[in-house]
């Protein structure tokens, strides 16, 4: 039985190869004792190629009582013989051989596609496993491994039907699998697939049935999750109340994201999470127990949740309360504010600000808002409340909104308050009808930092207010420009309307004033006030005035323009003035008063030839240090008027007179004066005399040290005089 000789019997070319394999199939084989022999025999064949013709072999050899029928090789070869040749055979085979690898030929079979032999082999060899995953995976048949399961009621087993049937989408049939194998390894697998199918019911039991064997927080979240989607909250709160390791925050944020808010509320309460219990609170619509959550967050994101869900509900009461705790907060307050103002609840918003005024920590901000929210909506009450809250408020913000809402007394007021009296002053010309008040307005503009806004306030009183302006330039003038101002009035054909400005300012000695006064006073022809304002106030253009009333029709006037060339030192005009309207007087005393000579002789002259002794005679005493005597003599004699200078002469004789007698006076006085002063000088030269005769007779003076007595080569001290100083001893 060589192994070569096989080869060649068994050779195509051989004619005699199917004689020889039907005599060792049918007799030789079979009959054989030799494990050799066989296995010589076997190889051949399968060396040979000889598939059909082995198998014929190895049915004699195994199924028939042979001496190797129970060789667990043979029967190996012979169903994977069959698998190879003739797959007909191989469910008799599995069915009929008990002696066979069974969990390998099993595999081959599977992978030759032979479902239902390799299912026959697993489950006579009670891979039960193997078995259920061909049922699964390759005949794709659920229900029959269902039923093979409950027949062998094995976990593995129902493990692998529940992962088939999750994977198909049976999640009832799946969670009832994984229940009764007890494995809860696929939590992951069916958390997913409950929330794809929305089947929570049943992984409520399946997630109680994980919790005996699995401690892991995915589980107990998904857990409350579950019952929160079946409605079950009796069944929540016990469970949170029993150890866990469910992150109930985690939880809660998806309950309340997924507007389970009844869940939400449980799970937050529990953990005392009182910001996300206010939110879930408001969303259930239950606004005071919402209100208490955030009073117990107390934190401004919550309130301002809280407050602004209470305004959407019209629930305002308790909205203040949630505002009282925000609006202390400057950086939220106006949030608040604009929210209110957004949905038009404009009364709610006062009403929570002006509560707010008494909170130990209001701030200016909530006064402002306040004063904001007045202007808008109650301008009646911003007055009011400016004045009493002018030093709480921010100013700046008020102004701008007050300008904004056209609020013009109320700016002025801000204005003042703020020191801003230039923009003050200005608001009330601009919008005089609602924000001008006289001795507002008085007291503002003497504060302008602008010197233009005087005279802008000066002509907006000449047009809006001309019975009031002088009141206003009596407080302006210290600060005003009068010149400008008379200017303005001349202008704008007004000057005697501010007379009374004019005659109240005219000490300051402006030339303007003066001549704006002293033209009124010549229109009105009050020679009185002009005579009074030309003595009282000189600086204005004289010669100018004079020329223009020298000629008037009064008597007065003309009178005035003599007095004013007078005072310019234009005498002959002012006397010849005089003497025109037959002033006398006026003119004696111009004369007078130009201490010119020849003047006023040749007013004596005049009267002479007017023949006027009186006047000749006054002006004799009037202009007395002027006139020479030997003139005036000269004249009465050649007119025969020596009793009229009678007077004069008495007068001159007795001043002459008197002057002599001075004179020899003071000549007695210097004589008397010059005798005394040589008898004190004769006094004060005998008393010396008296003194030298009284000293001692001076002593030689001692020797000068390094010479002799007689002062060695450049001779001794000078002698000393008799009243020189005594010696010393």
């Amino acid at each position: 039985m060589e192994p070569e000789l096989w080869a060649i019997v068994l050779t195509p070319e051989n004619e005699y190869r199917r004689q020889l394999i039907d005599q060792v199939v049918s007799t030789a084989l079979p009959e054989s004792k030799n494990p050799d022999q066989v296995s010589v025999t076997v190889k051949a064949f399968m060396t040979a190629d000889l598939p059909h013709e082995l198998i014929e072999l190895l049915e004699k050899i195994v199924l028939q009582n042979s001496a190797f029928s129970g060789n667990p090789n043979l029967q190996n070869l012979l169903i994977l013989t069959a698998i190879k040749a003739d797959k007909t055979r191989v469910m008799d085979y599995v069915n009929r051989l008990d002696n066979f690898d069974g969990p390998a030929v099993g595999e081959i079979a599977v992978g030759s596609e032979l479902y239902e032999e390799a299912f026959a082999i697993f489950k006579k060899f009670n891979l039960n496993v193997p078995a259920v995953n061909v049922l699964l995976d390759n005949i794709n048949s659920i229900p029959r491994a269902v039923e093979f399961a409950n027949r062998v009621e094995e976990p593995e087993v129902w493990s692998q039907v529940g992962k088939a049937q999750l994977r198909e989408d049976l999640l009832s049939d799946a969670i009832a699998s994984f229940i009764r194998a007890g494995d809860g390894s696929q939590f992951h697998e069916v958390i997913r697939a409950s929330e794809r199918v929305d089947a929570y019911a049943d992984l409520v039991e399946y997630l109680l049935m994980v919790r005996k064997t699995v401690k892991d927080p995915k589980v107990d979240q998904e857990l409350v999750y579950a019952y929160a989607k079946i409605d079950k909250l009796d069944a929540i709160e016990e469970f949170i109340a029993l150890p866990n390791v469910a992150n109930l925050q985690s939880v809660g944020d998806r309950l309340f994201d997924e507007e389970l808010y009844e869940a939400a509320r449980i799970i937050f309460q529990h953990i005392s999470n009182w910001g996300r219990l206010a939110s879930t609170l408001v969303k259930l619509q239950q606004f005071q127990a919402a209100v208490d959550a955030a009073r117990k967050a107390n934190s401004a994101r919550v309130w301002k949740e809280v407050c602004f869900a209470c305004v959407d509900a019209e629930e305002f009461r308790l909205a203040q309360i949630c505002g009282l705790n925000i609006i202390v907060q400057v950086d939220d307050m106006e949030e608040v504010s604009d929210y209110y103002q957004n949905r038009g609840r404009f009364d709610e918003v006062m009403s929570l600000m002006e509560s707010g005024l008494g909170l130990e920590r209001a701030h200016m901000g909530i006064f402002t808002e306040l004063g904001s929210l007045y202007a808008r909506y109650r301008p009646e009450k911003l007055m009011e409340h400016l004045k009493l809250f002018s030093t709480r408020i921010n100013i700046p913000k008020l102004i701008r909104v007050c300008d904004e809402q056209q609020h013009w007394k109320e700016l002025t007021f801000l204005y003042i308050t703020y020191d801003e009296f230039d923009n003050a002053s200005t608001t009330i010309m601009s919008h005089s009808p609602e924000a001008w008040e006289h001795a507002q307005f008085k007291d503002v503009v003497v504060k302008v930092a602008n010197l233009e806004i005087y005279y802008r306030a000066i002509l907006f009183y000449l047009q809006e207010h001309p019975d009031l302006i002088n009141d206003l330039l009596t407080v302006l003038a210290p600060r005003v420009d009068h010149t400008r101002v008379v200017d303005l009035m001349r202008k704008s054909g007004n000057l005697p309307l501010v007379k009374p400005y004019l005659v109240t300012v005219q000490s300051v000695n402006v030339a303007a004033v003066n001549e704006a006064l002293n033209n009124l006073y010549i229109e009105e022809e009050d020679y009185d006030r002009l005579r009074e304002s030309i003595d009282m106030h000189d600086n204005f253009d004289q010669i100018s005035l004079a020329q223009r009333i020298e000629k008037h029709e009064l008597l007065e006037f003309r009178r005035i323009a003599a007095f004013i060339y007078k005072m310019c030192g234009r005498w002959r005009q002012s006397l010849a003035l005089s003497k025109s309207d037959k002033l006398y007087k006026d003119a004696m005393e111009t004369a007078s008063q130009s201490g010119d000579r020849e003047l006023a002789e040749e007013l004596l002259n005049y009267f002479l030839e007017e023949d006027k002794k009186e006047c000749f005679a006054s002006c004799l005493y009037t202009c007395y240090d002027l006139l020479r005597p030997d003139v005036v003599v000269e004249l009465a004699w050649l007119n025969n008027m020596q009793d009229y200078v009678m007077p004069y002469l008495i007068q001159f004789v007795r001043e002459y007179s008197t002057k002599v007698d001075e004179l020899m006076k003071d000549k007695e006085a210097a004589k008397k004066e010059v005798e005394k002063k040589a008898k004190e000088e004769k006094e004060v030269i005998a008393q010396a005399n008296m003194y030298q005769t009284l000293m001692p007779l001076a002593l030689p003076a001692p020797p000068m040290p390094g010479g002799g007595m007689d002062g060695g080569a450049f001779g001794g001290a000078p002698p000393m005089p008799a009243y020189g100083m005594p010696p010393m001893y």
